[in-house]
């Protein structure tokens, strides 16, 4: 059907439409079983199919709960049949009528409402609808881009409306957890001061104040803290925060978060709490028992064991040290390099050569050079690289990885952030493309003691791994400013099956701890005083020991719903070009608003003329 067919059916389609006129709805789409045999109901939906049958036509009326037949007959309700051959896919009606058992081999075990049906005797059009440029089902096989276009629409899928129900739910589960805790719920400012650690802001011009701006907060860090200061003891927040940064899957510019902090608490205080939290989501919303105290793991040992800081321990594949059986090898690549790790694939002597190519290319994403290999086959090891290995070193490579016929080694040797980066995500990346990742599991742990500081090349300094109020582990103090490659964190992240979903750390709540923070991040004592003097001073006036932590919902809701991508359980997200395909946003404005905020483009936008 034409565009013109479509307007020209909806507007002769209004005519019909009428308003409530007082009904209201006895039951949603999804309640009504056969102990409802006989009843007299209202219904109000939209409609998901119709279908004609030589007489009864049969309509599917759908709403966020669910579906349930209704049935228009020309024999029990001749003027309620009489129009409804008007109806078509999202129209929205009322219908009143009785529940009757479906007739014999007509069940839908698939559907709650499956063994019963709804006889029309009076419905109402409450509006037409214009046919949908995708359809509102589940298997739909719109591209991302048109469904973020039509968001209102596909908010409409029941897959759309399970993530959203279920992000709600968890979201209700924490809020009870926490105040029956003795958590505070405390609102805190999204115009805030720009500070120059962590993600780029988003900078809001002052109108009021010319040529000064305020920042959109990236999280509720200092204030939280002020809290604690101010003597709160225990806050939470679910929050909405802002990063200015190049997006992912698991990434958004806006983003929310729930975040908890705790006075006269140390790491594990706040874990535990965060554990038994977990605990409760879990039970609340899927009433599934996990495990509780979560592994935990150091950060040196994810990084030697898994190569990166948030391992997936669902799966083994795990990265094995072999430079010091290597180092006196016959290759050179091997014997000359800081960092020699393998990693052996069960079976994967299957692995093509264009297999193996391709995951050559995977691993020059994280710095590497090339991606060296051997399949143990039974007379011989197959590749490149075995005639320069000498019997021992094949023995101690084959105890060291216990390798059996059939088995596939990958080998990167180079420096150690490049071997562990390359060979950490290569094995990730095997896992899915091989179908080794167990389903419906839920593996958390604790990653922890995170180096305090790292070395930025771009700034040339050493920054912080997390943020610069994290405590340093107890005798790592002194050596934050002369050792600092060498300090590590009082910092603690939840990792759920390779993602990290929380993050924390105890924080700084002396002063002068706080002054030498700075110091060790190339701040001068000016500069420092500019940028974070009030919340120095703030720590002078009787700051308690404090801990806390921050949960990623998106993230968290993501896993939980089985997404690949947030943008999946977030109402109305942004593409990864940080736009609203929906709102068209961003978009220019006119000059009289930048001349209101005292600002003025480099170029004018294309739209630009001398009277906007």
């Amino acid at each position: 059907m034409s565009e013109e067919q479509n307007l020209d059916l909806q507007l002769e389609h209004q005519k019909y439409i009428q308003d409530l006129g007082g009904w209201c709805r006895t039951h949603t789409c999804s309640e009504l079983t056969i102990a409802n045999d006989g009843a007299t109901v209202c219904l109000m939906g939209w409609v998901q199919f119709r279908r004609d049958h030589g007489g009864l036509i049969f309509v599917d009326l759908r709403d966020r709960n669910g579906l349930t037949q209704v049935v228009f007959s020309p024999d029990i309700a001749p003027k309620a049949h009489e129009n409804a051959h008007i109806l078509r896919s999202e129209y929205v009606i009322a219908i009143k009528g009785q529940v009757r058992p479906r007739p014999e081999g007509m069940l839908n075990r698939n559907l709650v409402t499956g063994e019963i049906e709804v006889v029309v005797h009076e419905w109402k059009l409450l509006n037409t609808s214009k046919t949908p440029p995708f359809a509102i089902e589940d298997r739909c096989d719109a591209g991302e881009n048109l469904r973020l276009s039509w968001r209102y629409l596909d908010l409409r899928r029941p897959k759309m409306q399970y993530n959203l129900k279920l992000r709600h739910q968890v979201m209700q589960g924490i809020r009870r957890f926490l105040d029956d805790r003795g958590f505070l719920e405390v609102e805190t400012p999204f115009l805030t001061k720009s500070t120059p650690e962590g993600a780029r802001d988003f900078l809001v011009p002052s109108r009021l104040n010319p040529g000064q701006f305020y920042a959109l907060p990236q999280s509720p860090q200092l204030f939280k803290q002020l809290l604690m200061v101010s003597g709160f003891d225990r806050y939470f927040q679910i929050v909405r925060c802002f990063r200015d940064e190049d997006l992912r899957a698991d990434r958004q510019p806006e983003f929310t978060q729930v975040d908890l902090e705790m006075s006269f608490a140390d790491e594990m205080q706040v874990m535990t709490l965060a554990e038994d939290l977990m605990a409760s989501v879990f039970q609340a919303v899927f009433q599934r028992k996990i495990p509780t105290p979560f592994q935990r793991m150091t950060w040196k040992e994810a990084m030697e064991r898994f190569g990166v800081d948030k391992p997936d321990t669902r799966f083994g594949m795990e990265l094995k040290d072999i430079t010091a059986l290597v180092k006196n090898s016959g290759f050179k690549l091997f014997a000359q390099a800081p960092l020699v790790k393998a990693m052996k694939v069960d079976g994967g002597e299957s692995f093509t050569r264009k297999e193996i190519d391709a995951f050559t290319e995977f691993v020059k994403a994280y710095g590497a050079q090339g991606l060296a290999w051997i399949k143990i086959k039974k007379e011989e090891w197959q590749s490149p690289i075995a005639k320069f290995l000498s019997e021992e070193e094949r023995a101690g490579i084959k105890q060291q990885l216990d390798l059996k016929e059939g088995d596939i080694v990958f080998f990167q040797a180079a420096e150690p952030s490049v071997v562990n980066a390359a060979l950490g995500n290569l094995r990730v990346h095997i896992a899915k493309e091989k179908g080794i990742i167990p389903e419906n599991t839920f593996n958390f742990l604790w990653v922890t003691d995170f180096p305090l500081f790292e070395y930025s090349e771009e700034e040339k300094r050493y920054v912080s791994c997390h943020h610069p109020f994290t405590s340093p582990k107890e005798g790592d103090l002194e050596k934050m400013e002369s050792d600092p490659a060498n300090t590590f964190a009082r910092a603690y992240d939840m990792v759920l099956n390779g993602n990290e979903v929380g993050g924390g750390s105890v924080r700084i709540h002396s002063a002068e701890v706080q002054r030498k923070m700075f110091r060790a991040l190339g701040f001068s004592d000016e500069s420092a005083e500019e940028q974070f003097g009030f919340f120095i001073r703030a720590l002078e006036h009787g700051a308690p020991p404090h801990a806390g932590l921050a949960f990623g919902l998106d993230r968290l809701v993501m896993l939980l719903s089985s997404s690949t991508s947030i943008r999946e359980v977030i109402a109305f997200p942004k593409t990864q070009k940080a736009t609203c395909l929906m709102t068209e946003s961003p978009s220019f404005v006119a000059s009289k608003q930048l001349r209101e905020l005292n600002l003025r483009l480099r170029e004018a936008p294309p739209s630009e003329t001398p009277e906007s």
